[in-house]
């Protein structure tokens, strides 16, 4: 498939396929094979089960079954009935679908009840209905398999079972098998195996896919990571030259593949101009009614703050009108620093409070009657000398709310002389004003920077910043500090004396902000509107906002953002870089985390075993078979990858692939059962029971270990 676009034209979109229910397909007519000798071909792959007989009266080849070698024993909801899917059926139960399981694990085969259930739903689709397997079977098996797996491997009723080898040639995928052949004999002693292949690829695809889309609104199955596999991936001829090529942008964005998973659009209720008009009188009543009260809100909390704050200073001052109030305040403010930070700290929340109340209270110009203030206590009543507290802190409110007011003013006029000033070095020198603001603008972001680095290097326990935080914590909690003892004796800590020691809960408290972040964010957005608005040359990419949230343009093409609203986008994949990642783990399994060798290191290790002249025969045909061998690339990969290892006087031959690379070993294997060899190798029933199932009869396509 072909998906690359100019850079004027939209990239092509390839829509994963729907999935579609399996349909029911009847058991095979029995009646051909009933009585009969032919051979029953079954290929025990690890990605499907392929099976079938050899041939009919007229030596015809037939094809195979092929399904999905996996099985799922789960109990149906419905009707409460315990259930065994095979193959394709498990995806039309969801709940069959989490208790999947193949006959494998790894390469080994391990799960043998999974193997057993396989070939009783092969032989009912065979129409087998006789009590046992009145045939010869041949079946492949794994090179090299443990003596335990074989062993393990329930004894079905057959004739004469034959475990085997496949019919394998120099490179087979589909054991991850490296053999040799001279003529048709195979030379079983040199062949390698790699424990990688179609099925690890697939699921090492689809991790990759999960990693570079953690939240991803589908669910990537192993079916479409197989799909994808097998339409956008290919082999590189030099993986490292072809990831250098890569670093451009272009290239990249050249090679993606876009694969749109399928999305539901949510569906919005179209209103008519009434209805959108009524919701907004709504929400706007509901917005003054929060406004009021959050305004009530605030004005009880500064009225509770003013009356703190004008307790404390009576505190201070000593002239408390209740002496054992007096006392039991003392009792909680250990020193007069701390009495005296608390003061400051309820100035400055009351100041930044009447600064935010002045621009929008309407405040009355004439100052309000306070007529009791002033009048001494014993000329009041009981009554009398509660309103007089209540016109006190009336008064003081007030008061504050006046400096505030006037302060306000004196900055407004600060700030319009500023302006001014500002606007005539614009009018008269537009280059030198220009270049100032964006010299600011550049220390300010350097500073907000710098901030945000320390931030995290603070995270980091062994960077310098959060060491010398350590050594600020632990200076604090030293052992000079003033005794127990000496307290009691009259002497007091002297920290907090200054108020420059408060900077050290700055500097060790990394989780609140300070307000010299939100004064320098305010200040930068100033001076950006001011270059936005005069400076042409200045746009809204040069921005603080703009620099923070840009992406490398690498990254960008790596993996694409799309807007918030683009569902269509946001459910897309974008292959790039996997497209030949994953099929390079056939020559370096350790890009996956398997510690093995290669198929190059393979080929090399196994054409060292040969003398020269037997290396030219060899490499004079070269075949490829099994699943991967259909992806692109791979026949150019093996040439250069051979060409290193061998002389220069040696020449290749043709690499060729095989036909139908899915079913060529199940045809190699129907072929050879129709031979009078095939009746020489096999192991009869009683051959069986008086052996057991660790022994075969050695010959060429066969298992060795154990072999008699």
């Amino acid at each position: 498939m072909s998906g690359s676009a100019g850079p004027s034209t939209p990239p092509t979109v390839f829509r994963v396929p729907v999935p579609v229910l399996p349909i029911y397909i009847p058991p095979d007519s029995y009646h051909a094979f009933r009585g009969t000798d032919t051979p029953l071909i079954i290929d025990n792959g690890a990605s499907n089960l392929r099976f079938g007989f050899s041939t009919l009266g007229s030596k015809t080849v037939l094809t195979p079954h092929a399904v999905p070698n996996v099985i799922a024993r789960f109990k149906e909801r419905k009707y409460n009935q315990p259930m065994l899917l095979f193959g394709d059926a498990i995806d039309a139960e969801s709940g069959a679908k989490g208790q999947a399981k193949t006959p494998w694990e790894g390469d080994v085969l391990l799960n043998f009840d999974a193997l057993e259930h396989a070939l009783d739903c092969a032989f009912i689709q065979l129409g087998i209905d006789a009590s046992s397997v009145a045939h010869p079977v041949l079946m492949t098996e794994r090179l090299g398999s443990p003596l335990h797996s074989r062993a393990q491997q329930s004894p079905f009723q057959t004739k004469h079972p034959v475990y085997g080898g496949r019919i394998d040639y120099l490179v087979q995928h589909g054991i991850d098998v490296c053999d040799t052949y001279f003529g048709w004999e195979g030379i079983l002693s040199h062949a390698k195996r790699i424990p990688w292949g179609a099925q690890q690829t697939t699921e090492h695809l689809l991790k990759l896919i999960q990693l570079k889309y953690h939240n991803f609104p589908t669910r990537v199955t192993s079916t479409q990571a197989g799909w994808m596999l097998h339409n956008f991936c290919e082999f590189a001829t030099d993986y490292s030259v072809t990831l250098r090529s890569l670093k451009i942008p272009s290239n990249l964005r050249a090679s993606e593949r876009i694969i749109q998973f399928p999305f539901t659009l949510p569906v919005v209720e179209e209103k008519t101009e009434e209805e959108l008009a009524r919701i907004a009188e709504k929400r706007k009543e509901q917005g003054k009614k929060l406004q009021e009260i959050a305004a009530k809100n605030r004005m009880e909390k500064l009225t509770q703050k003013e009356t703190d704050l004008q307790y404390l200073l009576n505190l201070k001052e000593g002239r408390s009108e209740n002496k054992r109030e007096t006392h039991s305040s003392r009792k909680g403010s250990t020193t007069d620093a701390a009495l005296q930070e608390t003061i400051k700290k309820l100035e400055y929340d009351l100041k930044r409070a009447r600064k935010k109340d002045v621009d929008g209270a309407d405040e009355p110009v004439e100052e309000p009657n306070f007529n009791l203030v002033d009048v001494p206590d014993a000329e009041l009543d009981e009554e009398g000398i509660k309103e007089k507290k209540k016109q006190k802190l009336m008064k003081a409110g007030w008061e504050a709310r006046a400096r505030a007011r006037r302060e306000k003013e004196k900055e407004r006029e600060e700030k319009e002389a500023e302006e001014k000033r500002d606007e005539e070095e614009r009018e008269n020198n537009f280059e030198e004003w220009a270049s100032r603001l964006r010299r600011e603008q550049e220390a300010l972001m350097s500073k907000m920077k710098e901030r945000g680095r320390r931030k995290a290097a603070l995270a980091d326990r062994k960077s310098a910043a959060a060491q010398a935080r350590m050594k600020n914590i632990a200076s604090l909690a030293a052992d000079d500090r003033v005794s127990k003892k000496k307290r009691k004796a009259g002497a007091e800590d002297m920290f907090g004396a200054d108020d420059e020691d408060w900077a050290i809960y700055r500097k060790i408290n990394t989780a609140t902000a300070s307000s010299d972040e939100e004064e320098d964010y305010n200040q930068l957005q100033i001076i950006e509107s001011k270059l936005l608005q005069y400076d042409p040359t200045f746009t809204t990419q040069h921005t603080h906002a703009s620099l923070t949230s840009q992406r490398s343009a690498l990254l960008s093409v790596f993996r694409p953002q799309y807007e918030e609203g683009d569902i269509a986008g946001h459910s897309r994949i974008h292959l790039n870089t996997e497209r030949w990642r994953v099929c390079e783990t056939f020559f370096s399994p350790g890009m996956a985390g398997v510690d093995s060798a290669g198929v190059g290191e393979v080929l090399q290790s196994v054409l060292a075993r040969f003398s020269e002249a037997e290396k030219r025969r060899l490499v004079k045909h070269v075949f490829l078979t099994g699943g991967p061998s259909q992806l692109p690339g791979l026949r150019d990969r093996v040439y250069d990858t051979l060409r290193p290892i061998l002389p220069t006087d040696i020449e290749i031959g043709n690499l060729m692939r095989a036909a139908d690379p899915m079913v060529d070993a199940w045809h190699g294997m129907a072929a050879f059962a129709n031979t009078e060899e095939f009746k020489q190798v096999g192991i009869t029933r009683e051959e069986y029971d008086e052996c057991g199932g660790e022994r075969i009869k050695r010959w060429w396509a066969g298992n060795w270990n154990s072999a008699v």
